[in-house]
């Protein structure tokens, strides 16, 4: 027997930074909003734990028990006293390190996947506090749809989404590390007064309407000076799916992905050739949201 979660990648529409804490993280109000690409995580009885992975930049993602994957298994098992004795195969489609959660939503789908093949009748509430042992993302990675995440991310009210937003992501031709992104947004604010973050309330009016063009005026990445810092190149991507006609261009949370909000799927289209076609990215994908969190998808 086997069982598959599906699981979205998301797009920071709002991510709002404090400055360093004392314990080295950061203070966020962090703006999510899943979107349907997807990995899809599925799980097998085996004698130990194993870890396989399949599709685009697979050779990038660790087989080991650093991934976030194999974490969640160890840490179901070992809330439930059982062997972690699975085979957890990664079916990619997430940007790898690409500022879309790829590895949150693999932790994410893992436990949901072994939750239900070992019938362990965890609450929400029980998932949710793994997720959030595993990483500030993870958690959201299971609830999806959109939502405030503050503390580190991982404490999430869902909110309203009032209609359909449609995107284009530019995946560059490498990654780019979010501690060293963290470590460059410090550097950038020395000495400088950080404000403690909060949610723009226009940006959440946005999403409550369904308007785009509102959501276009009020998207905001305290960590985009710094990615683009330390990648210089993905200004001229930004600058590229702003001249094609898209409605606005970010820096997907840490990075490298650069995301574009357009009006319907024939602009994504349109957007996404001359994005291409500029010669500034590795390749592009286009999605629209919100999309569902971990779900069970097939046994």
């Amino acid at each position: 027997m086997s069982v598959t979660a599906r699981v979205p990648a998301k797009v920071n529409v709002q991510l709002a930074v404090g400055a360093a804490r004392p314990d080295g993280f950061h203070d966020l109000a962090n703006v999510f909003l899943a979107v349907g690409l997807y990995d899809e995580i599925t799980v097998t009885p085996a004698d130990e734990l194993r870890v396989t992975c399949e599709g685009p930049d697979a050779d990038q993602v660790p087989l080991d028990r650093t991934n976030l994957a194999a974490r969640a298994a160890i840490a179901l098992a070992e809330r439930y006293g059982r062997s972690p004795g699975v085979h957890l195969h990664i079916a990619k489609d997430i940007p790898v390190a690409g500022g879309m959660a790829g590895g949150s939503a693999d932790g994410a789908g893992a436990l949901v996947a072994c939750d239900a093949l070992w019938e362990t009748g965890a609450s929400r509430e029980e998932l949710l506090d793994i997720c959030a042992e595993l990483g500030s993302d993870v958690p959201f990675s299971l609830v999806g749809g959109a939502a405030l995440g503050i503390g580190r991310g991982e404490q999430l009210t869902p909110l309203e989404t009032g209609g359909t937003f449609h995107w284009v992501f530019a995946m560059a031709g490498r990654g780019l590390s979010t501690p060293a992104v963290f470590r460059e947004f410090d550097r950038l604010g020395e000495g400088t007064d950080i404000p403690e973050p909060a949610a723009s309330g226009e940006l959440l009016a946005a999403l409550a309407k369904g308007d785009p063009d509102a959501l276009a005026a009020a998207v905001s990445n305290d960590l985009q000076p710094a990615a683009l810092s330390l990648f210089p190149e993905l200004a001229g991507t930004l600058a590229a799916g702003r001249a094609a006609g898209a409605l606005t261009a970010l820096v997907s949370g840490s990075g490298p992905t650069t995301a574009f909000l357009v009006r319907d799927p024939e602009s994504a289209a349109a957007v996404a050739q001359a994005l291409l076609a500029s010669g500034t990215c590795r390749t592009v994908r286009t999605a629209s949201g919100p999309a569902p969190g971990a779900t069970i998808a097939g046994r």
